[in-house]
Formats: structure tokens, sequence, C-alpha cells
């Protein structure tokens, strides 16, 4: 039977006309049968597969449907039994690829499978063999004598598709899968371990963005955490069971501030404003950068004293802050067992709590949890291409501008800064953002031919004028501000996700900040003193941005007028508008 040649996938459009095939041999071919169809049994569509080596088709079998969680492997009771991805957190499984957490399990390897090439030329060969001649090809006896290449390289353990594609590729193969994941219950799984009054210790850390301080600072679990310390203490000092939580703040990519910024005169900084955010009971602060290994020796030395032989380390904080580049940081340095969480520049790479030990003293453990959301960053409004734009990557430089009243300042098509009115001539504008973003200067007068004409094409992001209407409401806010020295900046006007604008002045001023509705916009004591000495110009500075855009509209305006000339009586009409213009 030519079926059985074939395999199972070459049968599925044969289907119909097998099962009709095998139908019609049961029928009777009596012409007194007046109702064939009628004596054939239902048809099986598994009799096509009775031969050993083919199987039936997947959609004959439903897959069972995997109660997929965001809770990890914090769980060590639980966690024995599941699979958890080591890059992500995310639970894992081989049996269908749309689902979240799919892996193909890799092949088992001789670990001596890429033997030494021997680059003798064949010239200084002694003699060739007989056995070569005779065309006999004579194997090792003994293969596993052969050393490893490479026998101080670790193996990487398998992660999930997901894992892989970020590594490798920078992206998400499959966005839509992880809408499958129910939300991360932070409450639930995190929370309540850290109010309890009892069980280990709790060392938080909260990680936040130098470069985003104050969108990146997790406001509610500093206070959460706060006022368990306060409640713990008084249960604790009366001789009751009380677990006192410790903060140690850590604030990443420092490498991104400007090497002027004085250490001492930032932590001071940092300090004021997490006190201001709600965790006024911090046990530590540290300034790190994970890239340049800044300080992370002393960050490794305090956790282990805090977290002692059994204490529970938590590295909290917002998406893409950079808690899982941290926690691989502080394996390096801790001297155990190395860490593979998947690290990249994109906003929730972990999707579940991953529980790391053997990297601190004793029974303690280290865990890493996925990012939190602040819906008021503008970034998680931004798609993948326009997140690239706001990333900052390298170390931020000033540009500055000196301005009058009247005047505005675009950061891209996402913040403007008005300058509404002023008790002096000028003032000091200072943009402290990804230099990748385009600015503008110019009258506040053309602000709506700005938002109309060149949102979405000069100033991007957003990339695109239909994106513009998808970010939201434009809407304004107002800032009255003042200074009283013109060498240093006065106030930083911040927006979350984006980065600040710093005022200098010597009077005061009305400020207007025009951005989308529910995007934050705080004021604040300034990060930077100073802003820089060379002044921008007005219009739009100089990007790739601008020049693209720009090219595309010459280039649209001039096919325009070729068209029009290759058109005799618009020709005609647009030679003879001028003249009777001037003729009146």
């Amino acid at each position: 039977m030519i079926v059985r040649k074939l395999t199972a996938s070459k049968l599925k459009h044969l289907l119909p006309l097998s099962v009709f095939a095998h139908s019609s041999a049961n029928l009777s071919l009596s012409p007194l049968s007046s109702n064939p169809i009628s004596k054939t049994p239902n048809p099986d569509p598994h009799f096509l597969f009775s031969h050993s080596e083919l199987r039936p088709f997947s959609s004959f079998h439903s897959k069972p449907s995997l109660p997929f969680t965001r809770d990890g492997n914090f769980d060590e009771t639980l966690s024995e039994s599941l699979l958890i991805c080591p890059g992500c957190g995310v639970q894992m499984q081989d049996s269908d690829p749309v689902q979240p957490g799919y892996f193909i399990k890799p092949s088992q390897k001789n670990p001596n499978y890429r033997t030494r090439i021997d680059r003798r030329p064949v010239a200084e060969e002694p003699e060739i063999s007989d056995s070569l001649k005779k065309g006999l090809l004579v194997e090792d006896e003994n293969p596993n004598l052969n050393p490893n290449p490479n026998p101080n390289l670790a193996e990487k353990p398998a992660v999930c598709a997901r894992c892989h594609s970020l590594r490798n590729y920078g992206k998400v193969k499959n966005p839509t899968v992880e809408n499958l994941l129910p939300e991360f219950d932070f409450d639930h799984t995190v929370g309540r371990r850290l109010v309890s009054i009892s069980g280990t210790r709790s060392v938080i850390l909260m990680v936040v963005d130098a470069s985003d301080f104050d969108g990146s600072f997790p406001k509610r679990v500093a206070k959460m955490v706060s006022a368990t310390i306060d409640e713990n203490s008084t249960a604790w000092k009366m001789g009751k069971s009380g677990n006192v939580p410790r903060i140690v703040l850590v604030v990443t990519k420092i490498d991104l501030l400007p090497s002027s910024l004085s250490p001492t005169r930032f932590e001071h900084w940092v300090r004021q404003r997490a006190r201001e955010g709600g965790a006024n009971k911090l046990t530590s602060v540290h300034l790190v950068s994970s890239v340049r290994d800044w300080g992370l020796k002393n960050l490794v030395d305090d956790i282990v004293k805090l977290a002692g032989q059994r204490g529970n380390v938590w590295a909290i904080g917002v998406q893409n802050v950079g808690k899982s580049t941290l926690i691989n940081s502080i394996s390096k340095h801790a001297g155990g067992k190395l860490t593979h969480l998947t690290e990249v520049p994109v906003p929730g790479t972990t999707l579940g709590i991953v529980r790391v030990e053997g990297i601190l003293n004793g029974a303690a453990k280290l865990f890493d949890t996925p990012g939190l959301l602040n819906p008021h960053q503008i970034t998680l409004r931004l798609t993948a291409e326009e997140q690239k734009l706001v990333h900052v990557r390298k170390e931020l430089r000033p540009r500055t501008y000196r301005i009058k009243a009247g005047h505005s300042v675009h950061i891209a098509g996402l913040v403007r800064l008005d300058i509404e009115e002023l008790s002096v001539e000028t003032v000091y504008i200072t943009v402290w953002a990804s230099p990748y973003l385009p600015l503008h200067m110019g009258k506040t007068e053309n602000a709506c031919t700005m938002f109309e004409d060149h949102f979405g094409r000069q100033l991007q992001p957003p990339i695109g004028e239909s994106r513009v209407k998808e970010l939201g409401k434009w809407e304004r806010r107002e800032f009255r501000v003042s200074g009283t020295n013109w060498d240093s900046v006065s106030v930083d006007v911040a927006v979350a996700g984006l980065g600040w604008f710093a005022v200098g002045l010597k009077g005061e001023a009305v400020l207007g900040v025009w951005t989308y509705d529910g995007v934050d916009v705080v004021l604040r004591n300034p990060l930077l003193p100073h802003g820089s000495n060379n002044f921008e110009v007005a219009g739009f500075t100089v990007s790739k941005i601008v020049s693209k855009a720009d090219k595309a509209s010459n280039k649209s305006g001039h096919s325009q007028k070729e068209k029009k000339l290759s058109d005799p009586k618009a020709a005609v009409h647009s030679s003879s508008t001028p003249l009777t213009a001037n003729a009146g």
C-alpha cells in the first residue's frame, strides 16, 4: 500500500482521500445494495497508523494545559518537582512550543567530541601509511584519552527559548506568549515574606537606576518595608518575636553619570531622595556599576554580613533597572557558584523568582525577582525600537540652552518645557537625556505647529505620526521655581523613564511642562550642579533622526515639483499665480 511509504506529515492533506479509500474497500459491491454507505462502519482515523513507524496526528491527541505560574523556585518544597529556567525563572516545558517556558533539551555529547586538529603540513609526515593507500580508516582504540580542549569552561545550563532569543538576538521571538502568564503578585509572593514577624532574616536589595532615580524608585515597597521595620522593632524591644528586615539601597549604572560628580555629594542626594520616597530606615547605601565593577566588593561584603548563615536576600526593583546583571556580578565577586541570569536591556526580562544558592555563606539564599511595573514611566508606552532611542548606554552629556521667556525646549516628541514667565532676562536650561533623542528650541507660539508637523518625524520617538495619538493625551503641568545663583543649577524637573531638565537662574520663573497624561513629572533638588559651557543653538539639534526626516521631506517635495513640471497645465497654473499677485 502506497500510504505506508509516506510519513505522517505528508499524509495530512491525504487524510480525507485515504478515509474514502478505506471506506470503499469495506463497501458491498453487490448491485442489490440500495444504501451501501449505511453498512459501512465509522472510519477510524487511527487505522492509517497501524504501522510501527507511523504515529497518529497531533490533532487527534489534545495536549494537557500546564498550570504556569510566576512563583519560580523560591519554594524549596515545590521547586524539586519543577524545572525552572535559570535565566528568567519561568517554568520550563518541552511539549508545546507556543506555550511559555518551552525549551529543547540539548543532546548528550562526549566532552571530547572536539578533538585536537593535527596542524602539521602533509610534507612533514614521515610516510603515508599503507592503510590510507588502501582506503582503510583505522579508528583510535582509546578515544576517551583525548584531552578536553576547554577543561576550564563551565557548562552552561539549558534555558528556555525566550532567553535564548534574548541572549542571541536581543528580542523576544514571540511576545504574545508572555500574555499567557498570570500577573506577578508581588504582595502575595514576596511582600508577605518581607513583613512576616517570624522566619529567617530578610535583606532587601532595593535596586534603583542612577540615570532615572525617581522613575525607578519603588516607593510602595519602600513604604511597606519601612512600616514593617517600625512595627517589628517595637515588638522586638517588648520581648516579642520580631523579624526586622534590612534595607540596602543599591544605585546601579553610576557609570552613566558624569565622572565629575562627587560620590559624597551623590550619596547625600540619594539618601535625601530615598527619605522623600518613603525609605526612612536604610541600613546602607551602595553606589555600584556592574559593567565596570565599581563598588561591588563593598556591596558583597555588606550582603554577606547582613544575611549571615541563613538569611534571605531579595533583589527588588522596577523593570530594566539591572537586577539580573547585578546578581551575575555579585556571583563573580563572591567567588561562589556562577549564575546565568539573562541580562539584556529589555523590560520584563525576568518572568519568575530565581533562587540563587552557593554564593553567600551557609544556607543563605539570594533571590532575583521579576521587575515591578511603574505605570507612570513613559518607557512603558514605547515600542522596542522607541525604547532603544530612550535607553542610556553611555555617559550622559549636558546640552544647555540660554533662552528667554516665551520659548520652549522639546525632548523628541515626548516632553516640552515652556518658559512662560521670568523675573530676569534669561534662564539656563540643561537637558540630561539619551544623546539619541533629538531636541528643538524655538518660540512657544509655534508649539502647536511643532506638534502637528514634526512629532513622529523629526521629533522621534514616537516613530510615525500614528503613534502620537497612541501615547495618550498631551497635558500641561505648571511649576514655579526660583534660584539665587547663575553659576549652578537651582532645580531639576524630572520625567519618569526619560531624563530631566536642569534649570539655572537668579530670580523666579513659571514653567509649563507638557507630556502625556499619567507620566510622572517631579520637581527635585539638582542632581548635577553644572551644565555645559557651550550653548546649543535654536532649531533642531543635529541627529540622525532629524537628518533622515529632512531627507525624506526634501525627497517628497522634490518629487512633487517634478510632477508639476511634467504636467503642462499644472506648470502654467503655478507660473500664472505669482504674476497675478504681483500685478495686484
